[in-house]
């Protein structure tokens, strides 16, 4: 439904977007996922004919909309665009609102497809309230509905919960992603925050500095980041220095890690068993250190955060280093106490030095 490919964008000598390539199907939720300032919103302008590229092209369907020397108008392109601060009529109630992109429409078709919204969203009862008279969360689904009543062939979401709080933002974002997949809409979201992305899409581009890092899955993200800046961005985690001993094993203070190795010291990225001996850091994610009562290598809680169902613990190693561990919130451990720990990883997640 949606391709981009080779796709840049430079004004004069600064270059914005560098080679963007990536392909969303019919019905799925892709997410353009990154910092301030790596191009994720410049590249939803792209895509909704806000702006020129420079190089490659844009295709929505079978229907090539950009390339160098030829735009295809928004208004002609039939995709809907939700944004953060809503954009709400301030004067039309949610029912005008709603209707607003339906003029061409018979008037009795458009009250029934305005209708249609309402209770897709779940605001059939505030179809009379005007803007200010609505939540945060109650404007952010007046703002899809309208975006979906000219039943859109691709949605474009840039930043759409950034205004809500945390709680409202997660609920949204999931409410949001069953209205989407249950009228099968193809979508893409622009965030900076990983867990709306996490929670809304089903593929995700990581983002730097124009560049797409890794196009994949939130899973493959967390569990086989690419490179040392989807490592970091992606999660919580710490590179602990190893040692490669053969293309299965790699050797860190905590033991010997056995299993595929992932990242850019992966047979794939160029370390083979040719590289016996290359110092590496192995990615350790919270989840991949398991709290042991039985075990003998001992590590000291150093700092530790509640978060209800668990504690978030930072421990020092008897070497010196740091690890983050995710241990159930009925652990209760005290600052500067010694606990047994022992590693979980199936896979290694290695990047050269």
């Amino acid at each position: 439904m949606l391709a981009l490919d080779h796709v840049a964008l430079a004004y004069g000598a600064k270059t914005v977007l560098t080679d963007i390539s990536f392909v969303i199907s019919p019905g799925q939720i892709g997410c353009l996922l990154g910092p301030s300032g790596c191009g994720k919103t410049t590249a939803l302008r792209l895509i909704a004919g806000f702006e020129k590229l420079s190089a490659g092209e844009i295709r929505i369907g079978s229907e090539i909309v950009s390339y160098p020397g030829r735009i295809l108008a928004p208004e002609l392109r039939r995709v809907g665009l939700v944004f953060q601060d809503y954009a709400l009529f301030p004067h039309l109630d949610v029912e005008k609102n709603i209707a607003f992109g339906l003029t061409g429409l018979p008037a009795p078709d458009r009250r029934l497809r305005v209708a249609e919204m309402l209770e897709l969203v779940g605001l059939s009862h505030e179809a009379e309230a005007y803007p200010h008279q609505l939540s945060g969360g109650q404007q952010q689904r007046v703002a899809l509905a309208r975006a979906l009543a000219p039943r859109p062939r691709l949605l474009l979401l840039d930043e759409p919960f950034s205004n809500l709080d945390v709680e409202l933002r997660e609920k949204l974002s999931l409410e949001v992603r069953d209205i989407l997949k249950h009228e099968a809409i193809t979508a893409l979201l622009v965030t900076h925050d990983q867990h709306e992305a996490f929670a809304m899409a089903d593929i995700i581009g990581v983002m730097n500095k124009g560049v797409i890092q890794q196009w994949d899955t939130p899973y493959n993200l967390y569990h086989q980041p690419a490179n040392r800046f989807v490592a970091d961005f992606i999660g919580q985690g710490v590179l602990l220095p190893g040692e490669v001993l053969n293309s299965h094993q790699v050797e860190i203070e905590l033991g010997v890690l056995e299993g595929s190795v992932d990242g850019d010291c992966s047979e794939e990225g160029g370390c083979t068993q040719c590289d016996l001996g290359c110092k590496v850091d192995v990615l350790i994610r919270p989840d991949d250190i398991i709290h042991d009562d039985d075990s003998l290598l001992m590590a000291e809680v150093e700092r530790k955060a509640f978060r209800g169902a668990d504690f978030l613990y930072t421990l020092k190693l008897p070497g010196g280093r740091h690890v983050l561990a995710q241990v159930d919130s009925h652990h209760n451990h005290a600052i500067g106490e010694k606990i047994g720990i022992r590693l979980g990883i199936d896979h290694v997640v290695a990047f050269r030095k």
